[in-house]
């Protein structure tokens, strides 16, 4: 295997967050396009060096675009090629999305960490990795911001999450290219990455090269290493927040139960964490910051008339003294369809 600064960075990265336990079985999320397959051919050559087994790759067909059967037949093929085997699941994004009476993206993304739990467990493999790398880092960051994610949008991607884990946050896109072509590695392009309509695309191809024209040529590089000290804060006060859990909020499978007079006893920034962790549990997505102020608004005002409202993703209602977070009503069914 050739030595490069890609590859030592990404060993660097794998090695400094303990992102595969020792000797662990390892899975690669394989899409087709360039940065799944750069992140398969890697962590192949890297396996050896950082201690961990390839075990296989795992590929979820959306059913979102024409191309989507040819998608899933280049990544069969690539996974023959590296005699490696492959977990396929194929799902309708669409109705999921409007099953779940949200985005696509929010579907999309719902669908796939569900389906990497799934794949794991018949792969029998400790880590799920995904392609993630640092300008998706930085889309990322700027997304949560200007959609009012507070400081905790700088954040980012995190390392590993459960099972998941992301390789190349310390990568970037055009060097992933670069080492395909290098490899002479094809791989699939999804024309839907230039699509306008999507919010991700616009900051990837408008706003951030003109922070890069206008302000700064490394804004990619300062969001990440804004990133990691951000996340490491946030890991702090993470602690802080379980710590208040057991006397504020119940977790269940599908609902959250939040002791509206526990949470009003909590400082701030605890009481706004907590009322997030209520929100997402149910709508299995980011809660940005307006919700979340709107939350505490409720919950500190137990004898208002306004007994239940809805919120991005669920619904809220009071049940005696408490706040109970739950699924989304379904939507009425249209006159005149079946």
């Amino acid at each position: 295997m050739p030595s490069s600064s890609l590859h030592e960075r990404v060993l660097r990265l794998i090695r400094r967050e303990r992102l595969f336990p020792a000797g662990g079985r390892v899975a690669a999320a394989l899409s087709g396009g360039a940065d799944s397959v750069a992140l398969t051919l890697l962590l192949r050559e890297l396996a050896e060096r950082a201690g961990f087994v390839l075990a296989g790759v795992v590929h979820l067909n959306h059913r979102l675009r024409a191309a989507a059967d040819a998608d899933e037949q280049f990544c069969r093929e690539l996974a023959a090629s590296l005699s490696l085997p492959i977990d396929v699941e194929r799902v309708d994004v669409r109705q999921a999305a409007r099953r779940g009476r949200i985005s696509i993206e929010d579907a999309g993304h719902r669908e796939r960490y569900a389906f990497f739990g799934r794949a794991a467990h018949r792969l029998r493999v400790d880590r799920v990795a995904t392609g993630h790398h640092q300008d998706d880092q930085a889309e990322t960051c700027l997304m949560r911001l200007v959609r009012g994610a507070g400081p905790d949008g700088l954040a980012g991607i995190r390392p590993r999450a459960g099972c998941v884990v992301r390789p190349l946050l310390h990568a970037r896109r055009s060097e992933l290219r670069a080492y395909l072509a290098g490899c002479g590695q094809a791989f699939r392009e999804d024309e839907s990455n230039c699509d306008p309509a999507f919010t991700r695309n616009r900051v990837r191809h408008e706003l951030i090269p003109f922070i890069e024209a206008r302000f700064s040529p490394a804004i990619a590089n300062v969001l990440a290493r804004t990133s990691e000290i951000v996340r490491a804060d946030s890991e702090w006060m993470e602690a802080a927040v379980d710590a208040a859990v057991p006397a504020v909020l119940a977790l269940g499978e599908q609902e959250a139960t939040v002791d509206a007079a526990a949470l009003a006893r909590q400082p701030p920034a605890i009481a706004r964490r907590l009322a997030r962790r209520a929100l997402e549990h149910v709508a299995g997505r980011p809660t940005e910051f307006d919700p979340v102020e709107r939350f505490l608004g409720v919950a500190a005002e137990p004898g208002a008339e306004l007994r239940e409202a809805d919120f991005p993703g669920c619904r809220v209602e009071w049940r005696g003294s408490r706040l109970v977070v739950r699924p989304p009503l379904p939507r009425p069914r249209r006159a005149g369809r079946g």
